[in-house]
């Protein structure tokens, strides 16, 4: 699985004139109930230009490459084989996940001082599903998500 994440993310930068490789990271925890794998971009021949076009707005391009990747090379695999992929490049996911992690921390004191749910906004799915996993360990709260694309938030409330 590892190497079939690799291969595809290779052959996509290639098609795509960029000279990268991909370095595969096993990120799978004991309660996981599906390998997790990293699959970072090696930046070093890419130029800070090639850097940010693919990170993108927001990181609107990486996101996109990610859903790509977990939506193809799952392909065809039974439930049990699926894997999930993160696509690292220059560590924008590594920054990235400790902000949703500063926002989640946040939400959770916000809603406990002073009662009342309270909403993230301008979110990919990806970065919803993140803090749905931070707070999941929080028993006194919970979150759902509500609204629909390009509008849909995360709101986090009392249990």
């Amino acid at each position: 699985m590892q190497q079939r994440g690799q291969q595809w993310l290779e052959k996509l930068l290639s098609l795509s004139n960029l000279p990268a490789g991909v370095e595969v990271t096993d990120k799978t925890e004991p309660h996981d109930d599906r390998p997790s794998y990293w699959l970072t971009i090696e930046d070093t021949k890419l130029t800070p230009e090639q850097i940010q076009i693919l990170i993108g707005l927001k990181g609107s391009v990486i996101d996109a490459i990610q859903y790509l990747a977990n939506s193809i090379i799952n392909l065809d695999q039974d439930q049990q084989q699926q894997a999930a992929y993160t696509i690292e490049l220059d560590g924008y996911r590594a920054r990235r996940q400790a902000q949703l992690q500063t926002l989640a921390a946040h939400a959770a004191e916000q809603v406990r001082e002073t009662g009342e749910a309270f909403e993230l906004k301008s979110l990919s799915s990806a970065e919803r599903r993140q803090i749905h996993t931070f707070l999941k360990e929080c028993d006194d709260l919970e979150t759902h998500s509500q609204g629909q694309e390009p509008d849909r938030r995360l709101v986090v409330r009392r249990r």
